[in-house]
Order: structure tokens, then C-alpha cells, then sequence
């Protein structure tokens, strides 16, 4: 099995606040790895620890403790970062340059030059849909246009790992679909995808795998299939008809059924027990009105664990 692209464990990170130099621990115990071709889902409410760890990645801050590794070197280690490309959440680009400009810069940064150096920058926009924009000074922007911006100058230097940090900010459904679609292309491309978001839609729809964090600690992490239990989808059973005396019985086996209005409904797991359930239902003369099939999701994830509620900034 080849190298992990990124490989943190146990990561930490403690800050002082205040006049008083308060300890807050931001990060605790972290531990997850992002295989090579992966698109990583890093999630969490606000002030769960998402920013402080991609900083700890990508070099910006030091670690309290703990390690981490791209590419099998330590973060800390220049040709480990030399194959990064990296989108903040809040990208800064200097107003007085155009996304040409700016993104050229970065290119020249990485060791890009002349002629491939124009060809890159000029793709990199054209990419994330930028070119129309491409000679306006940054300053007269909108706030999804620097995003766009910023993704470009992550691209330019053609690396095999992208980090971005809340990569649809500021977009809007469009552009929040054009990214989707270039996130996928990029994966087709042989690099590897890590990004963090609040939009748990997107997650679904692109990751491999995820961790969430909540309170700086992971409280889940692992393949999305394997977590939203995909290929074993629960069933809805909605009756009416049902007197309180059968609707006794029926829970007894079945478990306590949703009340909505004059219907009772159930939920199974699994093709044989929605086909014995059925069968019960007929068997007792009571009428069934709908069966509907029903996947997880990563809302369900959230709720069940309980993630974003007393987050702590």
C-alpha cells in the first residue's frame, strides 16, 4: 500500500488568550490520513478545530503536539509543501493587482516562469471560470470572484494535493456547482482532494471519506458508504386504518411507530423485514398507503451524534 499523501496523529494545538493568557485548546488528539486519489471531507461546526489543523498541515502555525506528514516528510519540510496547492477560507489577493497578475505571482513563487508560467496562469483561471474577469483590478471583485481567484492561484502550479478551506464560500449555486464539477475533474487528473466545508450536500455528493470534528476532538471518521450505511437503506411503512388495540400489538414487535396526523408509520431496515412486515399488516386487515425507501445522511451523522450544538469557538 503506498504512502498516505497526509498522515496526522495525535495533533494539538494550544493557544493563550487574553490579558491573562488563557489556555485554549483548539485541537486535541487528532488523528486521520488522506490517501493518495482520496477526496477528504474534513468537517465540523464553526470553532471545531477545521482551520487550526489545515494551518498545522499546510505550515502556517506549529503543532502543540503530535505529528504530521505529507507525502511521508514532516509539514515543516519545504518539497513536502512544494506539492501542495492550498485555498484559505478567507483568501487574500492584493487589490491593486488583477487575478493575472496575482495568479502569475503565485506561479512565479513556485518556480514557474516565462512562457509556461503565462500558459499555466492562463489555464488556472480559465479553469475556474475567471478568464471574462482576468485584466480587472482585484479591488473591484466580488467576494465569490476572489474565491475563484484564489482556487486559480491554487491550481497554477499543477500540484498532486490541493487543500482548500471552505472552497464554496461565497458562491453561488452556479459557481458552487462548477467547483463540485472541477474537484471531481481534478480527482480524474490523479491528484488528491482535501477540503473542509460547512455544506454538507457537497460532502455527500464528492468525498470518499470524512472526519468530523467537534470541539477540536474527531468524533467520526471513516468511508462515507461505510458510515451512511449506503446499500442497506431503511423502509417506511405508512398505515391507516389501524385501531389502538392492533397498533398495541404491532409495537410490541415492531417498535414504536411515528404518528402524523390519522396514519401510523414504521420503520424497517432490510428487504425481508419490510416483506414480514407487510405481511403482518395484511394478515391483520390493515390498510397500507405508502412505502417509501429512505438513505442516511450526513445530516443524520450530525444529529445523531449530536455535532454543532455547544460549539466552542
Amino acid at each position: 500500500m503506498s504512502e498516505p499523501l497526509i498522515h496526522a496523529l495525535e495533533l494539538s494545538k494550544e493557544f493563550r488568550q487574553g490579558f491573562f493568557m488563557r489556555r485554549v485548546q483548539a485541537v486535541e488528539s487528532v488523528s486521520f490520513t488522506v490517501e493518495r486519489g482520496d477526496i477528504f471531507g474534513f468537517l465540523g461546526p464553526n470553532g471545531a478545530g477545521k482551520t487550526t489543523t489545515i494551518k498545522i498541515l499546510t505550515g502556517l502555525i506549529a503543532s502543540s503536539g503530535g505529528q504530521a506528514q505529507l507525502f511521508g516528510q514532516p509539514v515543516s519540510h519545504p518539497s513536502a509543501r512544494k506539492k501542495i496547492g492550498f485555498l484559505p477560507e478567507n483568501p487574500y489577493v492584493y487589490p491593486y493587482l488583477t487575478p493575472t497578475e496575482f495568479v502569475e505571482l503565485c506561479g512565479r513563487l513556485s518556480g514557474l516562469s516565462g512562457k509556461a508560467l503565462r500558459s499555466r496562469a492562463a489555464d488556472s483561471l480559465a479553469r475556474v471560470g475567471m478568464t471574462y474577469a482576468a485584466d480587472r483590478p482585484v479591488r473591484k471583485l466580488s467576494k465569490g470572484m476572489l474565491q475563484r481567484t484564489g482556487l486559480a492561484a491554487a491550481l497554477v502550479a499543477d500540484p498532486e494535493l490541493l487543500i482548500l478551506d471552505e472552497p464554496m464560500s461565497g458562491l453561488d449555486p452556479v459557481g458552487r456547482k462548477e467547483v463540485r464539477d472541477l474537484i471531481v475533474d481534478e480527482r480524474r487528473r490523479g491528484r488528491t482532494i482535501f477540503f473542509s466545508s460547512h455544506i454538507l450536500s457537497d460532502v455527500e455528493t464528492l468525498c470518499d471519506k470524512v472526519t468530523i470534528l467537534q470541539r477540536g476532538r474527531v468524533v467520526v471518521s471513516g468511508r462515507l458508504d461505510d458510515l451512511l450505511r449506503r446499500g442497506a437503506a431503511s423502509r417506511e411503512v405508512v398505515v391507516t386504518d389501524a385501531s389502538t388495540e392492533q397498533l398495541d400489538e404491532l409495537k410490541s414487535v415492531w417498535g414504536e411507530p411515528k404518528l402524523v396526523a390519522e396514519r401510523a408509520v414504521f420503520s424497517v431496515e432490510g428487504l425481508e423485514r419490510l416483506q414480514v412486515l407487510l405481511a403482518d399488516l395484511l394478515d391483520r386487515k390493515i390498510t397500507v398507503v405508502d412505502v417509501t425507501s429512505r438513505q442516511e445522511t450526513l445530516e443524520d451523522l450530525f444529529m445523531q451524534h449530536d455535532i454543532g450544538r455547544k460549539a466552542e469557538s
